[in-house]
């Protein structure tokens, strides 16, 4: 065995010894360790910040994609925001021993099924450095541990953070070996962490194809995975144009580099002239590259729009984190619906109209994880859904699907409760 092997399942041992202790700690006891550690975040905001500054200059020399050194930018407001996502996150209502169903079986058995704590979760991520305060604060609000393993561009940045979610807590009774990080670089880490099945109940990966294909094909416990985010906004034939230049001008230039930006539009023949005499000038402004098929590339051609180039196969099934757009025009709902269906990564996609029976159509059978209507697709949050924070955003079908909150972070369990019953 390898010393970072031995390394690592020391992390899992200590991981799963603090997870017995925090699935009994009371909900008062886990809000004092959240509140401790928000405070010492803020406490520890220079420290943070001089190690982020570490990692953006080494990203820099690197060459790292300004998207992706977006992601990696820590400030004072975000750490703020982090420490009110804290704050937010003990706020909520503990999930905890909730009792989901109860009832009573003929001979007398009285059965209840509640929510417990996983045990311990195991979160590989890469880049953005407030995911170690999230996550952590989630998993310990829910009675589970935590084993995090950033990107080595956000190293320093995620020991900092690691360091002060630990110190707060130990001081207000945060079992030691609740929140630990992996500090190495070395990828074999994934594939270590993958295979210890005795120490991890679920891993959740969050970061590119690659990573999440390398810990699918090794973990030898559940995964939660969230693959790509191709989301796309539907601009109906009975779609407020303006209303619908608002919603992709959002989407796609908000903050470009993130999963729930807007990639596809696709518009209705019968909306396309309007839609590109509108939206055109406000995209061209923004300086968004448009990937258009020939209906939409006459259209926008003959305006004079620039940047445009003709779409490819596979831009309608990229996920560009840029300021890029690929545009299609459809023939009527169906159209775009297959299209979603056939192409999109079942995270978060839109219907822009004023046609209520069009809207209930695109939401009923439209298969991803979030569908909305007449909406930005950037609302695809555990912030902006209530949840405070989140884990990441499931694009699976079983157990969590969409943003990752707290109930998402437990299993359940059956109490069978008898007066000498057999069978």
């Amino acid at each position: 065995m390898s010393s970072l092997t031995e390394e690592i399942h020391a992390i899992g041992a200590r991981a799963k010894a603090a997870s017995r202790l925090l699935a009994i700690l009371p909900e008062e006891r886990k809000n004092a360790i959240l509140e401790a550690i928000a405070a010492e975040l803020i406490a520890r905001t220079p420290e943070i910040l001089a190690a982020n500054a570490t990692d953006l200059q080494q990203a820099e020399f690197n060459g790292l994609k300004k998207a992706a050194v977006d992601r990696l930018r820590l400030s004072d407001e975000r750490i703020r925001e982090m420490a009110e996502g804290i704050r937010d996150v003990a706020r909520l209502p503990d999930p905890v021993g909730e009792k989901l169903r109860e009832w009573e079986r003929p001979n007398g058995i009285e059965i209840t099924k509640i929510r417990t704590p996983i045990g311990v979760i195991g979160i590989i991520f890469e880049s953005r450095p407030n995911v170690t305060s999230d996550a952590a604060v989630l998993c310990l609000k829910t009675g589970n541990a935590v084993v995090l393993r950033g990107g080595s561009e956000a190293l320093e940045s995620n020991i900092a953070i690691a360091a002060a979610l630990q110190s707060g807590g130990a001081r207000a009774g945060l079992p030691d070996g609740a929140v630990q990080l992996i500090p190495s670089k070395d990828r074999d880490a994934v594939r270590i962490m993958a295979q210890m099945e005795q120490f991890l109940d679920v891993i959740i990966p969050r970061g590119g194809h690659g990573l999440i294909e390398a810990v699918v094909s090794q973990a030898r416990m559940p995964v939660i995975k969230h693959y790509d985010g191709i989301c796309a906004v539907y601009v109906d034939g009975a779609a407020d144009i303006e209303m619908a230049r608002d919603i992709v001008i959002n989407g796609k230039c908000q903050r470009p580099g993130v999963c729930n930006a807007v990639e596809t539009v696709l518009v209705h023949r019968a909306a396309a002239a309007e839609f590109f005499r509108i939206a055109g000038p406000a995209l061209a402004e923004k300086k968004v590259e448009l990937r258009a098929d020939p209906a939409a590339f006459q259209e926008l051609s003959a305006s004079g729009y620039q940047p445009l180039g003709q779409a490819r196969d596979e831009d309608w099934r990229t996920e560009f984190l840029d300021l890029i757009l690929a545009v299609r025009v459809v023939d009527d709902l169906d159209a775009a619906i297959a299209h979603i269906n056939a192409n999109g990564s079942h995270h978060s996609d839109a219907i822009v109209t004023a046609d209520p029976v069009a809207a209930e159509k695109f939401l009923a059978e439209v298969d991803s994880a979030t569908v909305y209507w007449n909406a930005s697709t950037r609302f695809t949050d555990g912030g902006e859904f209530g949840f405070g924070a989140e884990i990441g955003i499931s694009t699976d079908k079983l157990h969590a699907r969409g943003p990752m909150g707290l109930e998402e972070l437990t299993s359940y369990k059956y109490l069978i409760r008898g007066s000498g019953q057999i069978r």
